[in-house]
């Protein structure tokens, strides 16, 4: 089941976190060009909690509504009728310093992101772990994938001319390149456990033909190694569908309808794909043959199709051959990360841009409910998961904000360019007209991202 406030605590650290970031590169670069900062907010909304601190007294608030933050400065365009700024204040003012200073100030909270993220990655690749090879898995029929010849075992040395280690190297290198292969083709270089050498040539074709829309690597027929494990039912949840037909610990699944069930991966994707459908369930028990009427059903409110029946052997040994230690020195590790932050920005740019464009889906586009999912699984995945979708998010909301849409800190740039070429500052009037424009476009594309997140889970689809 769903562990509801497990997923909201992992949420609100993760946004808590972004936000503070963020907003504390605006606070800090504002603050050493000697602008008065008048509240740091976490939050919108209702006040829960406000302190004051340092020589300006500046109030630092905890506001009701978390998705969000904000650095007030002093600022002249924003003082309420009948007051006035102290005289000795004025060269504090926000509005009052260069344009250099303040796109400096704006464009330091999107940077304190990527930054972030640099910072997650340094300390992930020094720390070190345990992860999978790239070994994939048997092809899927009728793909790109089965097309090329993949077979089960073999290991990816390179995707194109670049090397992979780790099977997440080989994910994002394999997205990179498709991404740039415009519609040709990727070459893998594979070893299979003879130790022969080939080279895959894998169409992406039809990435662009779906526009991108849903898993990639099943769109590829792309399959990562799993070791076998017998059809066996393992545990089975009380009240659960499994449960109620009459399924029973020990149990070995035969056929499910007119399909032979070999392993227990092959009933899983049965059971996934057949949503409130009726599966007739061959079982042997004992020596004795019986036969199950199954309905799978969204077992946790998030689009998680299934029965309530585990697999008999949830944790086994991978085989050594399946696993590498990674580690790097500090300087090896730090080059690593920068290429890593590198490499996920000009991706999400380069998808950003082909959203716009109408050459990827729109239906990508993920808002809080997705990525409150994802928190939540990845925090319950151990800290290296949590930690790497963190990074993740930060470079996606760092680019976000870059975007040149008023109201975000890429439209405050953008003003700033204007005025630079116009050799003036633009008029209030001007400004606020892109406000509206902005709030407007900011309000679609979030209404949009929601959207798209209750139409996965009410189709049983979450990206994965």
């Amino acid at each position: 089941m769903l562990d509801l406030p497990f997923y909201l605590l992992a949420f609100i650290v993760l946004l808590g976190v972004l936000v503070v970031v963020h907003e504390f590169g605006h606070f800090i670069v504002a603050r050493y060009c000697g602008v008065k900062v008048l509240r740091f907010s976490i939050g919108f909304g209702k006040v829960l909690w406000r302190r004051r601190f340092g020589r300006d007294q500046t109030e630092l608030t905890l506001c009701a509504l978390p998705l969000g933050g904000y650095v007030r400065m002093l600022d002249e365009r924003e003082v309420e009728e009948g007051e006035s700024i102290p005289p000795e204040e004025l060269p504090r003012a926000y509005n009052r310093q260069s344009v250099g200073r303040r796109s400096a100030i704006v464009a330091a909270g999107p940077l304190m992101n990527l930054l972030l993220a640099f910072l997650v990655y340094w300390f992930l690749f020094m720390a070190g772990g345990e992860t999978l090879r790239p070994i994939l898995g048997e092809a899927l029929p009728d793909t790109p994938a089965f097309a090329a010849g993949i077979q089960n075992g073999d290991q990816v040395l390179f995707v194109d001319d670049a090397p992979v280690t780790t099977l997440e190297d080989f994910h994002w290198t394999l997205l990179r390149h498709a991404s740039r292969a415009a519609g040709k083709g990727i070459a893998l270089t594979v070893e299979n456990e003879a130790g022969e050498r080939a080279v895959r040539h894998v169409s992406v074709s039809r990435l662009a033909e779906s526009a991108w829309e849903g898993n990639p690597f099943e769109i590829l027929g792309i399959r990562f190694f799993q070791a076998r494990v017998l059809p066996i039912a393992g545990e089975v949840e009380e009240n659960s569908p499994a449960a109620n037909a009459g399924l029973q610990t020990g149990d070995m699944i035969l056929s499910v309808g007119d399909h032979p069930v070999r392993y227990f991966d092959e009933f899983v994707e049965h059971v996934r794909a057949s949503p409130g459908k009726l599966l007739l369930t061959e079982v042997e028990r004992r020596g004795e043959i019986l036969l199950f009427q199954l309905v799978p059903e969204d077992r946790n409110g998030v689009g998680r199709v299934g029965l309530g029946v585990s697999r008999a052997e949830m944790e086994k040994i991978t085989p050594a051959r399946f696993r590498v230690f990674v580690r790097y020195g500090v300087l090896e590790a730090a080059g690593k990360a920068a290429r890593e932050t590198w490499d996920k920005s000009v991706f999400s740019l380069a998808m950003m841009g082909r959203i716009i464009m109408g050459e990827v889906s729109w239906k990508n586009l993920s808002g809080p409910v997705m990525i409150a999912d994802y928190a939540g699984k990845t925090a319950s995945m151990g800290l290296d998961a949590y930690l790497k979708f963190m990074a993740l998010v930060s470079i996606s909301l760092g680019l976000l904000n870059l975007m040149p849409i008023p109201v975000l800190d890429g439209g405050h740039l953008l003003y700033h360019v204007f005025e630079i070429v116009k050799g003036s500052p633009l008029s209030e009037r001007f400004m606020l007209r892109g406000q509206q424009i902005g709030m407007t476009l900011l309000f679609a594309l979030m209404g949009f991202a929601f959207f798209n997140d209750i139409t996965r889970i009410l189709h049983g689809f979450t990206g994965n």
